[in-house]
């Protein structure tokens, strides 16, 4: 074990399952982690108990697969995909912490089941859009084709895990559940079970909203605000859009994507009882409300948008890490105030330097030695000036290491 940054991170080296085996149950208030994508993997499908070694085949494709992601050992097997590890991860967390777990479109569901099966509350996913991934796909041979290809131009035509440019990856959003009646009792006892909202707001336009006296009837129920005789009890100004299970990189091919569109044209309700609304432009009022925005402008602003740095790799091999921007908001978005981020899956120590950046502790666990290192250089970065960071970030990258050619995926079209 290591700690970094006075304290308020803490890097164990080892085996995730081992060291969670070891941390005190209830002691985590969210987990926000990278686990191996399994993406390439064929350990399971192939290499059962007893088979045969591996060969290398005509092309070698067999013995690069069971190597995993990028010929990484440790993208091979499956432990994102099992039951227990989610168990080991659901012990250590307080009652109602959140849990957000990247994944790679191809995984997600066997990881999405084997989390829920471990006892967490699966919530609506969060979808991390990007621009920068690079399709790998393979043409089709024209000299040996029949049938109804059989003379035609076949150019045109590939095959492949990832033929189609990946642009997005799923994050997964789950809960433990509460250990008390309500949520405001579990959070009372535990600190954890809410989301920080207005924390994590989108964009910097403001306008006034009414504040509304909401009042309990009986058998712990909530009536309709309007027969419930609440009445307005002051105002308050608002900064920015509610958070959406959305998040772009800002990129100029990803923004194209997106319509223009009129912001809120009409007042909406400040309880959200009002029904049927539409996303974008105006929205139906019948009683106490939002004042409207009235601005205009792409659709892209409604969501937050966290782009990538170039500082983001400090120069290390790993193939996926992720923008330090994005983490902070994930951390910012599940974290009580001054709680501690838990990532059994470490690999550079974004989790780590994210919440130490929002003023959170972290407990990192990660096993391979090459990693290990990358934190420890990722952790005295923190604290050095720019320039520092910027020059010894290209010394890094002029040993030999590759620069960053976007997340998750590299390379090119064959």
């Amino acid at each position: 074990m290591q700690t970094f940054l006075d304290g308020r991170v803490t890097l164990y080296r080892g085996d995730c399952l081992e060291v969670l085996a070891a941390l005190p149950e209830n002691s985590v208030d969210s987990a926000v982690l990278d686990p191996p994508y399994h993406l390439t993997s064929i350990v399971e499908r192939f290499g059962g108990e007893g088979a045969a070694e591996l060969k290398s085949g005509r092309t070698g494709a067999y013995k690069r697969a069971a190597a995993g992601f990028m010929g990484k050992a440790w993208d091979g097997g499956d432990i994102a995909f099992r039951v227990a590890t989610w168990k080991a991860v659901l012990r250590v967390l307080k009652p109602g912490a959140y849990i957000l777990a990247f994944a790679s479109t191809r995984g997600f569901g066997r990881m999405s089941v084997a989390i829920e099966d471990a006892g967490f509350i699966t919530l609506p996913m969060i979808a991390w859009v990007f621009g920068a991934g690079m399709p790998k796909a393979t043409r089709l041979n024209s000299c040996s084709l029949h049938g109804p290809f059989a003379g035609i131009d076949v150019n045109g035509w590939r095959y492949g895990g990832q033929a189609l440019k990946p642009a997005i990856e799923p994050i997964y959003m789950g809960q433990k559940p509460f250990s008390e009646k309500t949520g405001t009792a579990n959070v009372l006892l535990h600190g954890t079970g809410a989301l920080n909202i207005d924390g994590c707001r989108v964009g910097d336009e403001e306008r006034s909203v009414q504040i509304r006296d909401i009042k309990r009837m009986h058998g712990g129920g909530y009536a309709n605000q309007d027969k419930r005789g609440g009445g307005v009890v002051g105002e308050k100004v608002e900064t920015g859009r509610w958070p959406a299970n959305l998040i772009h990189d800002g990129s100029d091919e990803v923004l194209e994507a997106f319509p223009d569109s009129p912001g809120q044209k009409a007042p909406s309700l400040v309880d959200g009882s009002e029904h049927g609304n539409s996303v974008y432009g105006s929205m139906r009022h019948t009683g106490p409300q939002h004042l409207p925005r009235d601005d205009t402008g792409s659709a892209a602003r409604f969501f937050y948008s966290a782009k990538a740095d170039a500082d983001d790799r400090i120069g290390s091999k790993h193939p996926t890490v992720k923008p330090v921007d994005l983490m902070r908001y994930l951390c910012r978005l599940v974290t009580p105030p001054g709680g501690t981020v838990l990532d059994p899956f470490a690999g550079t120590g974004t989790t780590g330097e994210a919440a130490w950046r929002e003023g959170f502790s972290s407990i990192l666990i990660e096993r391979e030695a090459e990693y290990q290192a990358d934190i420890t250089e990722r952790m005295r970065l923190c604290l050095a000036g720019p320039g520092e960071r910027s020059r010894e970030i290209s010394r890094r990258k002029a040993a030999g290491q590759p620069q960053d050619l976007g997340p998750l995926f590299n390379g090119a079209p064959k």
